[in-house]
């Protein structure tokens, strides 16, 4: 028959806008979501692992896309943040940075308040 349009196990993005709407989808209903190489157990490059090991420090839940599953993803992202490394972290839809950005605030203490659910008990500013 003709039913190999199932086969594929990885979806297939149509150009760089339907990556786009993908990324801001994942980026808006996921409250931390980071663009990877690899997976949050199998990191595939030293500073995606970096990043995972800081979220695991934080003690927060997040999400994750293996960018090299998804070549337009991993092209996408770079527009959508005008960032131009993997790996990207967001949260609470905002872009966060890459990895020795990322690393900074956790040694600072900002990147627990920038991980915090909007609207939570201390507000800051």
């Amino acid at each position: 028959g003709s039913h190999d349009d199932f086969a594929p196990k990885r979806k297939v993005v149509d150009g760089e806008d339907e990556a786009l709407k993908m990324i801001d989808g994942h980026v808006k209903n996921n409250p931390i979501m980071l663009y990877m190489k690899g997976n949050p157990s199998l990191p595939m490059c030293g500073f995606s692992a970096t990043v995972v090991q800081i979220l695991k420090a934080e003690g927060v839940d997040f999400s994750s896309v293996n960018v090299l599953d998804y070549p337009q993803i991993r092209e996408g992202i770079k527009k959508y943040s005008d960032w131009p490394t993997i790996p990207q972290l967001y949260a609470n839809g905002e872009f966060i940075g890459g990895c020795d950005i990322i690393r900074q605030m956790h040694e600072s203490g900002e990147l627990k308040d920038m991980l915090k659910p909007p609207g939570g008990d201390e507000d800051s500013k």
